[in-house]
């Protein structure tokens, strides 16, 4: 279950003011010493000697967040223009850096300033708050789960798997989203960008992920050339979804498959899955009568 964060008014403060302060949590105790085992186990080395990946098989499915589970484009180029507004800057048209939403606040500021001018570093530390402000107080206006996604979810745990979320976003925007959409309870583990000292494509993130949710292996889905990446470093397959932000088609990021709609996710995971032979898929879960049996 992911932690409930409360979503105040200057939550986008704190997080300006704090970035990247969140650390693994692995110190001293028997909590921090399981996570470091789970991660090394995971990784396929323990007490820092390596040693062969054991057979593991898929248990889990880790998502990307934005431009992957949710369309949130809408409200983040909305924070920009509120941004571009108290700068005295024109708005600009959200088809002209929708391929950015998913690459953070300043990346989508240093190209609305680009649009009318100049883009001056300074500027981009003033907007900043402004624009990270106004989209914790606006998180989830008109940001929208993609076609099918709920279905897809839904088939995935009754198959067995896990479910994470590894993402880029600031932990604390990422989960106020996820429990504004009523996924507090649907994903076992969530992954933000100050999360860990590390972002993707550094693996890390993602082998915490899968650690937490408390799987061994996984398949990442992603929407962007960092996500394959990420995916890439960890040794753990990819899908790829061309509905997203990257304005590079879904089928040239080098994922081990691509697919167009949330309905052909579970299809593209047996696919993966079966090309594992020798790890098998996760056990399907007894029903109820077996399970009333088997008490």
């Amino acid at each position: 279950m992911i932690t409930n964060y409360a979503c105040p008014g200057n939550l986008a403060s704190i997080i300006f003011v704090r970035p990247f302060a969140r650390t693994l949590r692995t110190g001293p105790g028997r909590a921090g010493k399981r996570m470091e085992c789970a991660i090394a186990l995971v990784l396929g080395r323990r007490h820092g000697h390596s040693q062969p990946m054991r057979a593991t098989r898929i248990d889990t499915i880790v998502f990307d967040l934005d431009g992957t589970l949710v369309d949130t484009a809408p409200d983040l180029v909305a924070a920009l223009n509120h941004s571009l507004k108290f700068l005295g800057r024109p708005v600009v048209d959200p088809l002209l850096v929708r391929a950015l939403a998913g690459q953070g606040a300043r990346a989508l500021l240093e190209a609305g300033l680009a649009l009318s001018g100049d883009a001056p570093e300074e500027m981009i530390r003033t907007a900043i708050p402004v624009f990270l402000d106004h989209y914790a107080n606006n998180i989830c206006a008109n940001s929208l789960p993609y076609p099918g996604l709920d279905a897809a979810l839904d088939e995935l745990q009754r198959m067995g798997f896990k479910l994470a979320i590894c993402t880029n976003k600031p932990e604390a925007l990422a989960a106020c989203l996820v429990e504004s959409l009523g996924w507090t309870d649907r994903f076992a583990a969530l992954i933000g960008g100050d999360t860990l000292p590390v972002r993707k494509p550094d693996p890390l993130p993602l082998l915490t992920a899968i650690a937490r949710a408390g799987g061994t292996r996984a398949i990442y889905v992603g929407d962007s050339a960092v996500d394959v990446d990420t995916a890439h470093a960890a040794a753990m397959p990819s899908i790829a979804v061309g509905f997203g932000f990257s304005d590079v088609c879904a089928s040239q990021l080098g994922a081990d498959l691509s697919i167009e709609h949330f309905d052909l996710l579970a299809d593209a995971v047996r696919t993966i899955v079966a090309a594992e032979p020798s790890r098998g898929a996760p056990p399907a879960p007894l029903a109820s009568d077996q399970a009333s049996a088997a008490a």
